[in-house]
């Protein structure tokens, strides 16, 4: 087992050794995804994060060192999000004709998720520092993270909320949209896109082209009420 330990703390030293195991843990996400339908219950994210987490676990390895290797990938989450653009281009006229509902749903959508968050937690008694961090859990990451700590939060503790958010509502968001008969991918996309930002967006591009466009456009629009509307309502109610 020495030369195989030996050559596990020379790969280990190599950057790209951890970018090569996200895309490959994402790659056997995606294979299991397709091999069983595209059920949303078996979201590749969520199986990539099983496997790298279990791998860095089994070889004691930090979140920092693997970071270091993997940030190419966080890199690349800009110009992903600006690509997002050219759905919403390609949809642009049936975006216009809904652009009344579309901002009101998006505004509404932006309270009830943030407030109901803030309602649950502080029912269940959690103290002020985390009623920030999860207050803003609906917003991409970089932005509820800012969000959070103009509340008071954790932007760490946020971080991790907004990633299991984005998760539950790619898993469970299209059964209960299924349950519920919505059919319309206008109203589908929106719905995603506010409760489960990015990982969600990605979801409904899989599923559907229109779907996609709308729940890009929902997400960057709930951010930015979000970011304009919680403070406001966060300094009334506290």
């Amino acid at each position: 087992m020495r030369p195989v330990g030996e050559l596990w703390v020379y790969l280990a030293a190599n950057p790209l050794l951890h970018l090569t195991l996200t895309l490959l843990a994402y790659l056997i996400g995606y294979r299991i995804y397709r091999r069983f339908g595209m059920n949303p219950l078996l979201n590749p994210v969520v199986i990539a994060i099983v496997i790298l987490v279990s791998l860095l676990v089994a070889t004691g390895t930090s979140y920092e060192r693997f970071f270091e290797g993997a940030q190419f990938v966080h890199f690349l989450l800009g110009p992903a999000t600006v690509a997002l653009a050219i759905p919403l281009y390609n949809q642009f006229d049936r975006v216009r004709k809904s652009a009344g509902p579309l901002l009101a749903a998006v505004v509404l959508g932006s309270l009830a998720a943030s407030l109901s968050a803030v309602a649950i937690a502080a029912l269940l008694g959690a103290g002020p520092e985390i009623v920030a961090s999860i207050a803003p859990k609906s917003v991409t990451t970089p932005i509820a993270m800012g969000i959070a700590e103009q509340l008071g939060g954790l932007p760490s503790l946020t971080a991790v909320l907004v990633i299991l958010t984005g998760v539950a509502g790619a898993m469970l968001g299209p059964p209960l949209l299924n349950l519920l008969r919505v059919r319309d991918w206008r109203a589908r996309g929106l719905a995603i896109g506010v409760a489960a930002h990015g990982i969600g967006t990605a979801r409904a591009m899989q599923v559907n082209e229109v779907a996609g466009a709308f729940s890009g456009l929902a997400m960057g629009l709930n951010a930015l009420a979000t970011a304009i509307l919680l403070p406001l309502v966060w300094s009334w109610l506290f």
